[in-house]
């Protein structure tokens, strides 16, 4: 099937579009939708003006809007109109994105995909984060974490290359305070630097971390694609 990947660049989006491809789905292209802020219930927002170099890394290609708003009513109406697009520019025949326990999320999407007659393709649904989180790092996923906004997780997380030996430093913060160990929830947020995919990795050169001492983010402020690696 032909599809359209909902993209922020994290873990989840990347890894649906590993997992879809293996399964035999043709990616046409990444969408990204720009919310206002943080607050966006459906959207990430840190960082993802860099996903262009995932798009470059990956050979596929991308559509961009600005949503202007983080109200969930607009950032649906933005979505249609980048699917509207992607249909008519790439012949997409469905959505794919990365959700895993929000049926709030997938709600939407379902909803938005039924109106445009489009399959809505979700492969990491209800998958056990444990298990999740570990065939990231043993599948060659290299991310960091650019935003946490959950008790036990500090400044300390903030630009980490996460590895298995951090995932099960997640896990027992994650049993200690109650945050979801995939951050399906919101509590941290990722972006991929590397992985089966890319034809390059993507060198971070300079990044900036806030911390306003329980939520925090890291800023790449300047990277490229590393040719030589």
């Amino acid at each position: 099937m032909k599809l359209g990947s909902l993209f922020s660049g994290g873990k989840d989006s990347t890894y649906s579009l590993f997992l879809a491809k293996n399964q035999g789905h043709q990616i046409q292209c990444l969408l990204s939708i720009i919310p206002k802020s943080d607050e966006s219930h459906l959207l990430h927002h840190v960082n993802l003006q860099w996903t262009r170099l995932q798009s470059e890394s990956m050979k596929i290609p991308q559509l961009i809007i600005d949503s202007g708003s983080d109200n969930t009513e607009i950032e649906m109406n933005s979505l249609e109109e980048l699917l509207i697009q992607a249909k008519e520019q790439y012949c997409i025949e469905g959505l794919l994105h990365g959700g895993i326990k929000s049926k709030f999320q997938k709600e939407q999407f379902d909803k938005l995909c039924n109106k445009l007659n489009l399959h809505s393709v979700a492969p990491l649904w209800e998958s056990d984060p444990r298990k999740y989180m570990n065939d990231l790092i043993s599948t060659g996923f290299d991310y960091i974490i650019t935003s946490v906004s959950s008790d036990g997780l500090d400044d300390s997380w903030l630009g980490r290359k996460i590895t298995k030996n951090d995932i099960e430093s997640l896990a027992t913060l994650s049993e200690k305070f109650g945050f979801n160990l995939n951050f399906e929830g919101g509590e941290a947020e990722t972006f991929v630097v590397d992985c089966p995919l890319f034809l390059h990795p993507i060198k971070i050169i300079h990044g900036k971390k806030y911390w306003d001492g329980y939520r925090g983010r890291f800023e790449i402020v300047e990277a490229r694609l590393d040719y030589n690696a």
